[in-house]
């Protein structure tokens, strides 16, 4: 089946029912987006599906086919993702970084439908889990990001 990923065509040879995911690791080698928990709860496995977050371990890679798809590997030529990315850098917000892709890619996709989020936004749309705790440094770098940074984050 052919798919769009990163603004490239790409034919991968999966059943549909494949989960998006593994299409993405095993098929096209593209290892930035992770498995974390397989059932759609952590968001590790978050890509951006028509420039919306989705959780890829639980979409069937045959869903997607006619969509465009979008992965951690495209976030450096992305103007909104190389911000995110310059953000989580000067907010020191990886530790152990498993989760990071997955985090860039769900707020990017929040800041691509609402540049200037509240900080009730940004808790609404940053759900993904962190065995790190990093959630005060993803928000003070969402809070940088939106323009109201210095208000509390927590």
């Amino acid at each position: 089946m052919k798919l769009q990923v990163n603004g490239s065509p790409r034919e991968v040879d999966a059943e549909p029912e494949m989960p998006l995911l593994w299409a993405l690791r095993d098929v096209l080698g593209m290892t930035g987006t992770k498995y974390g928990c397989g059932i759609a709860q952590c968001g590790a496995c978050s890509v951006l599906v028509d420039g919306v977050v989705t959780r890829s371990c639980v979409t069937p890679v045959g869903s997607v086919a006619e969509s465009k798809i979008t992965t951690i590997e495209a976030m450096e030529e992305d103007a909104l993702g190389q911000k995110v990315v310059a953000a989580w850098v000067k907010h020191q917000v990886p530790q152990c970084g498993y989760c990071q892709s997955g985090q860039v890619m769900a707020a990017v996709s929040l800041l691509k439908e609402n540049a200037h989020p509240s900080e009730e936004d940004v808790r609404a749309a940053m759900i993904n889990l962190c065995r790190c705790g990093t959630y005060n440094a993803i928000h003070a770098a969402l809070s940088d990001l939106a323009g109201h940074a210095g208000k509390e984050t927590a």
